[in-house]
């Protein structure tokens, strides 16, 4: 029997399932919760950027290197793929489909595995965080059979 992991995530929510086989159907393992990736980029940080006097009689401040959005979905993209490395080791799984937004997607595959990577059957470039589990069966039907 082969186990498939299905990650429905965004930058700030994730929830993890499980298929046991066909007809039995979808099963939430974990849900995740980021809500620093919620906030306002100016709450994200403890500064102001630095300020330093410009040429003549002008002032300028310091830019942040990365953006504190950016990073705290650098985070979580990190705690999931963590996640998913975890349960590869445990061998609780045989097969993974990512679902995740646009933007977000990339963060997780970058810090995948290659492990895991090699586990990935499926990818979806969509945000359905939201979406009811007879929805998500819906969407998933082309390649599980739930």
């Amino acid at each position: 029997m082969s186990i498939t992991w299905i990650l429905v995530a965004n930058a700030s929510a994730a929830h993890l399932y499980a298929n046991y086989g066909p007809k039995k159907g979808l099963h939430k393992l974990k849900e995740f919760e980021h809500n620093a990736s919620r906030g306002k980029a100016q709450d994200l940080v403890s500064d102001r950027p630095g300020r330093y006097n410009g040429h003549g009689s002008g002032h300028g401040s310091f830019i942040p290197a990365t953006d504190p959005k950016q990073n705290e979905a650098q985070h979580f993209a990190l705690q999931l793929a963590k996640e998913l490395d975890h349960g590869r080791t445990a061998n609780s799984y045989q097969r993974l489909i990512l679902v995740a937004s646009a933007p977000f997607i990339g963060l997780i595959n970058s810090n995948l595995d290659s492990h895991v990577r090699i586990l990935v059957s499926d990818s979806f470039e969509k945000d359905y965080t939201k979406a009811s589990k007879k929805q998500l069966t819906k969407h998933l039907e082309n390649c599980i059979y739930l």
